[in-house]
């Protein structure tokens, strides 16, 4: 059973050799992030805030990302059941040294960035994170424009992990069960409206350094039960070193319960079995849930298998039961999350 390190106090994530100084977990993000501190070529870092909103029937996805070799902003609104998609983004190469984005997802900030015709505002306030896009769809306006609200003192998971190659790292922020409403706009006066009644928001923030070659599993999903609670959970696993904490939690009414190393009990992709049932076990037992899919959000972007991301990215509902800290079991029914595999080389 792997050893859960959870950091408690204000520590700096890296220390003077570049390595990571104290790797664990913490509830909200108690690492500093000093940048200065990488070791590593300026052209390796890697920065995001990624942001997915969605109600089970539409997702959004608003994402800036700078890899170094390029800064990307993209923004998708994807029918969950048809696959029908709308998409834009915005490239612009070779930013080792502009576009940083902020250093702490769980404290206020503004991010802005404008390239032609495309735009976003991502604007984190003490409860709220607001979402703005603007750009275009087959020469018409595609606009975003989100709010998701936070509770007074929401917990996360924040993790700092290694690699076994010296001076890399990933160290990532998961704030979800943000009930999240809004409107997207798109094409010929289309739109499509969020309520916050069934609607809810994950940031996934990352910063790190990262080996070429990688694949992770990453399953997340909000949701608000029968006692009128917010719930939700963040399993992450296949990523680095975890041996000092995995990134894995449950969260119930704004509090994150941890759990020990999640895995599968079948690897969908053997057999091409995607759209089948997933089994979702926890080492320590807590977390027993089956996902029963109903829509694979595939892209391969990874040419001649050489650079870039190939993602099965599933869509499913979510049944079994959950235990928190305190020995409380959730039965959880027909709960909408999602679970991906992802091939990662750049």
């Amino acid at each position: 059973m792997n050893r859960q390190n959870e950091i408690k106090c204000t520590t700096p994530l890296l220390g003077n050799n570049g390595q990571l100084f104290n790797p664990g977990y913490c509830k909200r993000n108690l690492f500093e992030y000093n940048r200065e501190k990488i070791s590593a070529s300026k052209w390796r870092v890697k920065e995001w805030d990624f942001y997915q909103i969605s109600d089970g029937e539409y997702m959004v996805q608003l994402n800036f990302f700078n890899i170094s070799i390029a800064s990307a902003l993209t923004a998708e609104i994807r029918n969950l059941r048809t696959g029908e998609a709308v998409s834009d983004m915005a490239v612009e190469l070779l930013t080792a040294d502009k576009n940083f984005l902020d250093k702490n997802g769980d404290q206020p900030s503004h991010f802005e960035y404008n390239k032609g015709a495309r735009s976003c505002v991502f604007d984190t306030g003490l409860y709220t994170k607001y979402l703005r896009f603007q750009g275009k769809w087959q020469g018409k306006p595609f606009t975003i424009e989100l709010t998701g609200e936070k509770m007074k003192d929401h917990e996360s998971i924040t993790i700092a992990t290694p690699f076994d190659k010296k001076g890399h790292f990933f160290f990532t922020q998961k704030l979800n069960c943000m009930p999240t409403e809004g409107v997207v706009r798109w094409g010929d006066g289309r739109e499509y409206r969020f309520n916050k009644s069934n609607t809810y928001m994950v940031l996934d923030w990352g910063r790190g350094v990262w080996p070429y070659s990688n694949m992770w599993y990453w399953a997340n999903g909000s949701t608000r039960l029968p006692d009128g609670k917010l719930f939700g959970f963040e399993l992450t696993w296949g990523f680095g070193d975890e041996s000092n904490a995995t990134e894995t939690a449950v969260f119930y009414d704004g509090k994150c319960h941890k759990i020990g190393a999640a895995s599968l009990e079948n690897d969908p992709e053997i057999g091409e079995s995607w759209m089948k049932p997933w089994h979702f076990i926890s080492e320590d037992g807590r977390f027993d849930m089956v996902m029963t899919p109903y829509y694979d959000n595939f892209n391969n972007m990874m040419p001649f298998n050489l650079v870039g991301m190939r993602t099965h990215q599933v869509h499913g509902l979510w049944n079994g039961t959950v235990t928190l800290d305190d020995g409380t079991k959730l039965e959880i029914k027909d709960m909408y999350a999602f679970c991906e595999k992802v091939y990662n080389k750049w």
